[in-house]
């Protein structure tokens, strides 16, 4: 699905990404830990193509093609999609009409997939004006629903929702992550499994409040630009929550 090979990524003058090498497999999904800073969501806009995110070393492989230089929406239509953690408001933008323009497939019941993450009273607001931390979150998602990308990046899914929008979410988050998966009626297992269509995800979190939800597969922490200590993701998020990342700083020491 996705191979980053001897990534270096700078802001400016400073390089924030130093020699990131990274793969993730069809239907993987990969939970990336870090302390702020540590450039975690350079990472995912560079995935995503920003023009601020100077590539000055290595390449990205996305399904087979060279996207290290691809513009952001020539991203977009190869099936790479991406949600914010704080996405900007867009006036005289109908949330209804964001969301059709999202569709990489033809038309879509825009009505049906709003009510799955209760955003069905928004489709007639402009994009983000006036939404609370988890109702930016459920329309991120619907947005993800309409585009039905092949990898999905999440920067901190968790950040500024309360308990009771996390249930939804991160319900929300697992379906998406899990819809090639879903196994096809009277097909027999070799055939669920070539008609299966490849979903990835790539998850930044601090909290791990979105590990409740699903089942990573690998995880990762990135520190001061390094990646370091690939293990199961939640032995990773004890380990932090017992010791902080001091152990991520001896190890790259």
């Amino acid at each position: 699905m996705l191979r980053i090979e001897d990534l270096h990524v700078k802001i400016g003058e400073r390089e924030v990404l130093s020699g990131i090498n990274l793969h993730i497999a069809d239907n993987e999904t990969f939970i990336l830990f870090g302390p702020n800073g540590s450039g975690k969501t350079t990472l995912l806009m560079t995935l995503m193509g920003f023009g601020n995110y100077e590539i000055t070393k290595g390449r990205i492989l996305f399904r087979g093609h060279d996207i290290t230089h691809a513009p952001i929406y020539e991203r977009a239509r190869l099936g790479v999609g991406m949600s914010f953690q704080r996405p900007p408001t867009i006036h005289g933008l109908k949330t209804r009409h964001l969301v059709r323009m999202c569709a990489r497939q033809g038309e879509i019941d825009v009505d049906a997939l709003a009510r799955k993450v209760n955003m069905d009273e928004f489709l007639e607001r402009d994009v983000n004006a006036g939404f609370s931390g988890g109702e930016i979150k459920r329309s991120e998602l619907l947005q993800l629903m309409a585009q039905k990308p092949y990898l999905l990046l999440f920067d901190e899914p968790e950040s500024g929702v309360d308990l009771e929008n996390m249930k939804l979410i991160g319900h929300t988050v697992r379906e998406v992550l899990t819809a090639g998966l879903e196994p096809r009626a009277g097909a027999s297992m070799k055939q669920q499994r070539a008609l299966r269509r490849p979903v990835s995800g790539l998850i930044i979190t601090h909290t791990g409040y979105i590990l409740e939800y699903l089942n990573a597969d690998r995880g990762q922490v990135l520190y001061n630009g390094h990646l370091c200590c690939e293990a199961n993701p939640r032995d990773i998020l004890d380990h932090i929550s017992q010791h902080g990342y001091q152990e991520c700083v001896r190890c790259l020491n």
